[in-house]
């Protein structure tokens, strides 16, 4: 579920990758603010990008000054200024992770180990945001018991993970949520959870895990499903991505808006493409040296 939202670096302007870095490491440092240096492992660019669009959406400048971190002890970089909204997405960087570790043991896999190293994060971010954690529980909740009752429909199956986003669109935004924003937050959840699903679909039918896709049509492998369905599967994202430009063309950016637009508009249906072929994920650079 996580590490689906990337940019396309060649069509990326420089100034908006060091953005990017920036943005990246200063999410890093809320996180550490919020639930501990051990928590920084888990930091993901999916989050790295959320923090760049409801920063710009709520109107909330970045600052960006040299700063070390541990991991550059000697030569400062460029990092952005850490603010309450940036303190809070780190919060929910770690519970995301802490409930998708969960949830991976809960289907069999390893991981308990793995989850300890957020354990005392997930602690702290439950103290200092509750309104946070429940939110994030209840929609999980949710998402487990359409997983449980074997929901055959892509769009039910998809639905608690696209109304989770869109309810943390309008706690993080606030006054600034419009319908639009609703709408751009909801398909970007129902985008993560179903590319997942398709990403993960031969490795859900070698295990027996639900899996809409599965369900929904019952290829025998995700080659076999893109042969036989490809043409209806593509068509659902072409519907999803008109839906998302509809809504990103009405809300009101209060900054630069070229980082987001790369990866809404072409980060994202290129990330689509490489699932479809069956392509392995291309590693993001983030090269701070």
């Amino acid at each position: 579920m996580f590490g689906y939202v990337r940019y396309d670096l060649p069509n990326l302007y420089i100034k908006d990758f060091e953005l990017y870095k920036a943005m990246y490491c200063g999410l890093c440092k809320g996180i550490a603010h919020s639930c501990g240096q051990m928590a920084r492992i888990g930091l993901t660019y999916d989050m790295t990008f959320f923090s760049v669009l409801l920063h710009n959406i709520a109107g909330i400048d970045v600052k960006i000054e040299r700063q070390n971190c541990f991991e550059h002890t000697i030569k400062k970089q460029p990092i952005a200024v850490t603010d309450e909204m940036t303190d809070e997405l780190g919060a929910l960087n770690t519970v995301l992770l802490y409930y998708k570790l969960t949830d991976d043991i809960e289907d069999g896999d390893k991981g308990r180990g793995k989850r300890m190293w957020f354990k005392r994060g997930f602690k702290r971010a439950k103290k200092s945001y509750p309104a946070l954690v429940a939110l994030v529980k209840e929609y999980m909740k949710a998402q487990q018991a359409a997983e449980k009752s074997k929901c055959d429909s892509l769009d039910r199956a998809a639905d608690p993970t696209a109304e989770l986003m869109q309810r943390l669109s309008r706690h993080f935004l606030k006054d600034k949520a419009t319908e639009s924003t609703d709408g751009l937050f909801y398909a970007l959840g129902k985008w993560v959870y179903l590319i997942d699903a398709l990403d993960d679909y031969d490795k859900d039918k070698k295990k027996g895990r639900y899996n809409p896709f599965a369900l929904a049509y019952g290829s025998e492998s995700r080659e076999a499903l893109i042969k036989e369905h490809g043409e209806d599967i593509a068509f659902l994202f072409d519907t999803l991505f008109y839906g998302l430009r509809e809504d990103l063309a009405q809300i009101k950016f209060y900054f630069n808006r070229d980082l987001t637009d790369n990866v809404l508009l072409r980060g994202i249906p290129l990330e689509t493409g490489r699932v479809l072929r069956g392509d392995k994920p291309v590693k993001m650079q983030v090269d701070l040296k």
